[in-house]
């Protein structure tokens, strides 16, 4: 019976698991929202959470008081970084000083390819992530007229996978490459008959 048991061992040793943990709670910190395992990001979320409120008691507490000094310890305790720590009470606590919890969403991508492990995003809710946020902010300086057809498609989505860059009329240009002549070489020497 598991009575009382309160944490997944994740197939790990305790020490490698917790520096996974922290390690996974940094790069969430910094990024804002990290891809990794189902089990992996619900043994992450109360953690970050716990960080997070303990930056939010710091910050309550007045940058002159001997409890925000201590609060930044506790949370330097499990985050090594400095640059880190100091993003989680400037910026992150202030973020969610109104908020009674709940830090974190958990998203579920689906199966990796590798080993079908279901996979997840986890992130910070205020910052959703959009992976397409570059190429939207390119989009709405300069909208370029679609190409018309199935063919002017097909040109124009071979172009954006090449990585050419778009020309006035709208459609990205590429130039072909240039076929060298010296790429292929026939030999001179002749072919034994037969074996290797």
């Amino acid at each position: 019976m598991r009575h009382r048991v309160a944490h997944r061992k994740l197939g790990r040793p305790t020490e490698h698991r917790i520096a996974m943990i922290r390690n996974q709670a940094t790069s969430l910190l910094r990024h804002e929202h990290i891809v990794t395992t189902v089990p992996k990001a619900k043994e992450l979320r109360p953690f970050v959470e716990r960080l997070i409120t303990i930056a939010k008691r710091g910050l309550a507490a007045g940058d002159a008081n001997l409890k925000a000094l201590n609060a930044r310890r506790l949370v330097m305790h499990d985050i090594q970084d400095r640059a880190i720590v100091s993003k989680l009470f400037d910026d992150l606590a202030p973020r969610f000083a109104a908020r009674p919890g709940g830090y974190t969403r958990i998203l579920r991508i689906g199966s990796r390819k590798g080993d079908g492990a279901e996979t997840a995003q986890i992130e910070l809710v205020g910052s959703e992530y959009n992976p397409n946020a570059h190429v939207e902010a390119e989009g709405a300086e300069a909208e370029a007229p679609k190409a018309k057809g199935v063919g002017g498609r097909l040109k124009a989505a071979a172009n954006r996978i090449r990585g050419g860059k778009k020309v006035d009329g709208g459609a990205p240009k590429t130039k072909a490459p240039k076929p060298s002549r010296g790429s292929v070489r026939k030999s001179t020497t002749p072919r034994k008959a037969g074996g290797s």
